[in-house]
């Protein structure tokens, strides 16, 4: 059963961390994470008992030599060519995974559009608009925050673009 909190808990992520200073409104909810699972959003989802669609995965992809966050639907696939064109970019493809998590600050499957070390530009799939709130990670396997997509979209000076492949 998942655990939910309005309010920082000493320890926090520097996501969480970064919502509370912002004075954004939040609910954190964290669960048992499985080392075994295959897929870090869809467990999310499931041991939430959240629709795939509103739990949102974050991606780090290398856009033309920058490294670029995308946040897409557990529930589907990123287009790196719809994500390259929303960032004015010409090619882009997946980051590797030690740079991602270098210059995040997170660990892989952990890693939070929010609080990250080196902020990076980021593109929100437009199907967030959709939801009243969104669930992301919270910057650590077994812990997702919810808010709403226009919170998000604020607090990461994000770019809202169709990203996502069903």
């Amino acid at each position: 059963m998942a655990k939910k909190s309005r309010k920082q808990q000493p320890g926090g992520t520097p996501a969480t961390v970064a919502l509370t200073t912002a004075g954004t409104a939040f609910t954190v909810h964290s669960y048992e994470h499985d080392p075994a699972s295959a897929s870090y959003g869809e467990e999310a989802a499931q041991a939430l008992g959240v629709s795939p669609d509103r739990v949102f995965k974050t991606l780090v992809a290398e856009v033309d030599g920058e490294l670029v966050v995308a946040v897409v639907p557990v529930a589907g696939s990123l287009d790196l060519k719809a994500l390259a064109s929303a960032v004015g970019g010409k090619r882009a493809t997946m980051a590797d995974p030690a740079a991602a998590e270098r210059t995040t600050g997170y660990v892989r499957g952990g890693i939070s559009p929010l609080g990250q070390r080196k902020r990076l530009r980021t593109v929100l799939d437009a199907s967030a608009g959709a939801h009243a709130t969104i669930c992301v990670s919270a910057g650590r396997r077994g812990l997702e925050v919810e808010l709403s997509p226009g919170d998000l979209t604020t607090l990461t000076t994000a770019t809202v673009a169709p990203i996502g492949r069903a």
